[in-house]
């Protein structure tokens, strides 16, 4: 679409949609900003957007709104939202952010969605793309808006791009030359009318403009995945922890293997990824198959691989404590991330919980929790529903908040022990976001 002098209506002030307000103004078009949260919330896009001269306003989506050609939705931003039937219902074009920041992208894009593990394979396939020799973007959903980057990427660039089931929503053309399904667990549920289908064809939707020349890797271990597979024309691999695959990623014993039409084109030994856990197996096994779809050195993947040291705020290491060690997860916002947590390590465990809540059943990690875990610290809005649930099952104590926590932990876990903050809850009840919950934990224990 040429949006130059054309009015584009940019629905959420963060960083997604100050991103594709900076990329409209820069291509012709007289971009509006419209949020309706409160300016005390968003002082700092504000002053972007001031210093931008971009027009805005805040506390409500007034008339103006539909004064455009065009209109840019941010992913915070439900797809069902009154402003977005409005301007629908007045024949309005409504895009998602992703959709409208692809246009400007000249590079490859290799597209990665999944409930959970986007952050850590977004980040690895980046940083591996990397070290094989070609210049990647990491952006999305991750860090950088894919809007703050997507013009500067050249055609012989690759961008390595996370992307929420909300990024996909309102995608027209968009259509990245890899996409990565990831898995697909019950996650989100209250945005899309509590139906798992809704939910898993979102996620789908990532591919839905793949042609013959595209590629698709998908997770044979994800059983939601393959039931709401669609249709598609992409030549597809498969990655799987648990059955040998003809194309793609399987594993065999310890050994890592990739084969193409049953011909082994690349092995690794599994202890060869730095970053622990089976989900980081799979993850790993994502990233190698798009390296071989590029045909990168075997080597070179080899080294990115020993050498990539993860994520922050996803079960990082923050320090060891006379032999206690503490690992801030606060990234892990669902209860299939704190299984995937718990499953990573075979010490025993004081375990951080709570945390604004988004309907958790805390049955599903009940068995897993008595088996690894000493103790539970609730904490947080959820934290008396957390206590009813566990008190009578493991020993857990309400404790008012991370500094009570840490303190309680060095008085009571033990050389060899480790003190996990794994919420399975959004941070919002206590803080700006998980990155803020991670960042005060790590603070806290730095500081000792």
């Amino acid at each position: 679409m040429e949006i130059k002098n054309k009015k584009i209506s940019i629905i959420g002030a963060a960083r997604s949609g100050v991103g594709a307000a900076k990329l409209a103004k820069k291509f012709g078009a007289v971009p509006f900003v419209s949020d309706s949260g409160s300016e005390e919330k968003l002082t700092a896009s504000l002053n972007i957007l001031k210093n931008s001269n971009i027009d805005f306003e805040v506390g409500q989506h007034t008339q103006k709104v539909y004064e455009c050609d065009l209109m840019v939705v941010s992913p915070g931003v439900p797809s069902d939202a009154e402003v977005i039937k409005i301007a629908l219902n007045k024949s309005i074009k409504v895009v998602s952010e992703l959709e409208f920041a692809s246009w400007f992208c000249k590079g490859t894009i290799i597209g990665i969605t999944g409930t959970n593990g986007k952050t850590t394979t977004t980040s690895l396939c980046g940083y591996l793309f990397n070290e094989c020799g070609v210049k990647t973007y990491v952006a999305g959903n991750i860090g950088l808006a894919f809007s703050e980057i997507a013009d500067q990427v050249n055609e012989n660039e690759f961008v390595s791009l996370e992307i929420s089931s909300f990024q996909l929503d309102l995608i027209d053309k968009f259509n990245p030359k890899v996409a990565m399904i990831l898995n697909i667990t019950p996650d989100h549920l209250n945005r899309y009318e509590n139906s798992v289908e809704k939910y898993a064809l979102s996620k789908q939707s990532i591919y839905k403009n793949h042609n013959k020349n595209d590629f698709l890797i998908l997770n044979q271990d994800s059983e939601l995945l393959r039931r709401y597979l669609l249709e598609h024309k992409s030549k597809t691999y498969w990655f799987s922890t648990k059955e040998k695959v003809m194309n793609g990623c399987w594993l065999d014993n310890d050994r890592i293997i990739f084969s193409e039409d049953n011909v082994e084109r690349f092995t690794c030994k599994t202890n060869d990824v730095f970053i622990r856990g089976e989900h980081n197996i799979q993850n790993a096994m994502a990233v190698i198959i798009a390296a071989k779809i590029f045909g990168f050195d075997n080597d070179k993947i080899l080294n990115a691989l020993r050498t990539f040291k993860g994520v922050e705020h996803r079960l990082e290491f923050v320090k060891e404590i006379e032999g206690i060690k503490f690992i801030n997860d606060s990234k892990a916002t669902n209860i299939d991330s704190v299984i995937v947590a718990l499953k990573s390590f075979d010490e025993p465990i004081f375990l951080i919980l709570g945390g604004l809540d988004k309907g958790n059943d805390y049955s599903t990690i009940e068995d897993l929790v008595v088996k690894k875990v000493k103790k539970i610290y609730a904490i947080g809005s959820s934290a008396e529903k957390i206590f009813n649930y566990f008190h009578n099952k493991v020993k857990t104590e309400i404790r008012k908040d991370l500094e009570e926590v840490v303190a309680s932990a060095l008085s009571e876990a033990r050389s060899g022990d480790v003190v996990l903050l794994s919420p399975a809850c959004a941070s919002f009840d206590m803080f700006e976001n998980y990155e803020h919950r991670g960042q005060v934990f790590k603070e806290i224990v730095n500081r000792i």
